[in-house]
């Protein structure tokens, strides 16, 4: 296999590719939110990896050192206006996770900070996470108004079980490392000295086998568990059904304006609790 280590950008992806291990830096300042640019930015790195036969395995890590990613961008989400009619397929942000899984490539996330919301909903879609111990996971999206909307509740219930996953939306409590791993929400915690070194020896390991045998163990362990795709379209209809009555937006600007979405806040699990706590007027 060539060694291939000539950087290319897309959006907030920057890709250095080295003997098969495409190595995937997300850099999306100020806050690392998932927004429209972000996701934008993901396809054009999917579409180019897919079409690059050198490459086979996707490890994505982040620049930030507090947030991989931290949630979808709540000020957006209120600007976006309901459809007038039920999706008759998965939203946009929903299928892009989604070529992660189905792509010929394996997909490792190297997380060892914050992922909420969507950041979390992308993680559940590649196919490892390997985590170091400030590593924070959720989903608060039913405490806003809405549900988890870009797979989230799919893929939780798939890795922990029905009750877990419901336990993890509902609350919308945050989800340590440690528990995580416990759970299956990542696949296991490491150091955080010794977590690249896993990563990379994992995803060399992986790499040095033939593309073909990667992408049809994939499709074969995926068929074991059934199809997602119904799954999908549901949970935006579902998503949609709650947007569509408007109930989010008084929930989500209390969110904003007791301090969600900034940094301060969102680093810090206790301050996070407490902000939900004060969004649904919890004593």
């Amino acid at each position: 296999m060539s060694d291939q280590t000539s950087g290319q950008s897309f959006g907030p992806f920057s890709l250095r590719v080295t003997d098969g291990v495409g190595w995937v830096v997300i850099d999306h300042p100020p806050k690392q939110l998932v927004d429209g640019l972000l996701i934008g930015g993901l396809m054009g790195l999917l579409d180019s990896v897919e079409a690059d036969e050198q490459v086979h395995v996707l490890v994505f890590e982040s620049a930030d050192p507090e947030f991989f990613l931290m949630h979808g961008d709540v000020e957006q989400i209120l600007a976006m206006e309901a459809p007038d009619e039920v999706p008759t397929e998965p939203n946009f942000a929903a299928a892009t996770f989604d070529r992660c899984r189905t792509m010929g490539v394996a997909t490792i996330g190297m997380i060892d900070g914050v992922a909420r919301g969507g950041g979390s909903e992308f993680l559940l879609s590649l196919d490892m996470r390997f985590a170091g111990p400030r590593t924070v996971l959720g989903q608060p999206e039913v405490a806003m108004g809405i549900i988890p909307g870009a797979s989230g509740t799919q893929r939780l219930a798939r890795l922990v079980g029905r009750s877990r996953a419901l336990e993890i939306v509902l609350s919308g409590n945050d989800v340590t490392a440690e528990e995580a791993a416990a759970i299956g929400y990542v696949n296991r915690v490491l150091p955080s000295d010794e977590l690249r070194a896993h990563t990379a020896q994992v995803a060399r390991r992986i790499a040095a086998s033939p593309r073909l045998s990667i992408a049809k163990a994939k499709q074969a362990v995926d068929a074991a568990l059934g199809p997602v795709e119904p799954g999908l379209l549901a949970e935006t209809q579902a998503m949609m059904a709650c947007s569509a009555t408007g109930q989010h937006v008084p929930l989500m600007q209390r969110f904003l304006d007791a301090g969600g979405q900034t940094r301060e806040t969102e680093r810090d699990p206790a301050a996070m609790a407490a902000v939900i706590d004060q969004m649904l007027g919890i004593d």
